[in-house]
């Protein structure tokens, strides 16, 4: 669901697979509901389904932790069904193109506060339009769906370029990241393959979930959270004591590499945003300077050569 392939667009919505006309979608008749659902993108496509099902309309979709009903509201759970959302999920190709379905996801994980709703207008514009509705920009919820997915793709981008792993002495790479959205299900798959020879483990401090890879398989890790104590701290007694020696020598080559007469700042920070700097070794304070050893000559005096003549 994560990847993005551009596609050819279609002047008309796409057909269902069997090459026969899709049925139109029901018309909402039932009274308008407030919906809930378990926070999981199964679960909202499971709503999708009930929406259509029991044909009412929402007058809310909102998680179970986060419910915030009205006076006289009374919420309508939902059981998430995987076998209805991967239905859903199916379905709605003979709606939209895989590109334009793939960023209904990528706009679940942005987090956005209104988000469910949003995919749900979305969803039912295309269902009702005869014409692909994916540039159809004149829509204010084509527009947003469009900007949040974009705003995503720079989120996993960034996330890949400025994760920093620390080594620990079980020979397991762990990096902390706390980025503006969900983007974990969207990098595993770049660290699986590029990493695919070590152990690691990313964490996302604000969701409290991690990415850990055991050079077999990824999979989706969480952890209690003692009580007074950050779920993500690694002390340093736990850290491979070669470590600050790669943090400095990283930091060095960092600064060798720099140019200082070339140094644009208001550039450098529109390309690395502030935010990012917490993750990166090379912008942490200096605790000290690398300074390479100088009392090792090389075996160039004729005296000195290892070589027998």
């Amino acid at each position: 669901m994560a990847n993005i392939r551009p596609l050819r667009r279609p002047s008309a919505a796409p057909a269902a697979r069997n090459g026969a006309p899709r049925r139109p979608a029901p018309v909402l008749s039932a009274p308008a509901r407030d919906y809930t659902y378990d926070g999981t993108f199964e679960g909202l496509l499971t709503v999708l389904f009930t929406i259509y099902d029991s044909k009412a309309a929402p007058n809310s979709i909102q998680p179970e932790a986060a419910v915030q009903g009205g006076l006289f509201a009374a919420p309508a759970p939902t059981d998430t069904n995987e076998a209805l959302a991967a239905r859903v999920w199916e379905g709605l190709l003979k709606s939209m193109d895989q590109e334009a379905r793939t960023r209904l996801y990528h706009v679940f994980l942005s987090e956005d506060a209104d988000r469910e709703m949003l995919i749900f207008r979305y969803v039912d514009l295309a269902l009702r339009s005869a014409q692909d509705i994916a540039e159809n920009y004149a829509n204010a919820d084509v527009r947003r769906v469009q900007r949040l997915a974009q705003m995503m793709f720079r989120e996993k981008h960034r996330m890949e370029a400025f994760v920093r792993f620390e080594k620990t002495q079980d020979e397991l790479f762990h990096a902390t990241i706390e980025p503006d959205m969900d983007v974990l299900p969207l990098i595993a798959a770049h660290f699986t393959k590029r990493y695919a020879d070590q152990r690691w483990l990313i964490y996302d401090r604000r969701r409290h979930y991690g990415l850990y890879y055991d050079l077999t398989r990824t999979d989706v890790v969480q952890f209690e959270n003692p009580v007074g104590a950050k779920s993500s701290d690694i002390s340093a007694t736990v850290l491979d004591e070669r470590e600050p020696l790669f943090r400095l020598l990283w930091q060095s080559y960092f600064d060798h590499v720099n140019i200082p007469e070339r140094k644009n700042l208001k550039l450098h920070r529109r390309h690395m945003p502030l935010r990012y700097w917490r993750y990166l070794s090379e912008k942490q304070p200096r605790e000290q300077r690398f300074v390479p050893i100088d009392n090792k000559r090389p075996p160039g005096d004729a005296n000195l050569r290892l070589e027998k003549e």
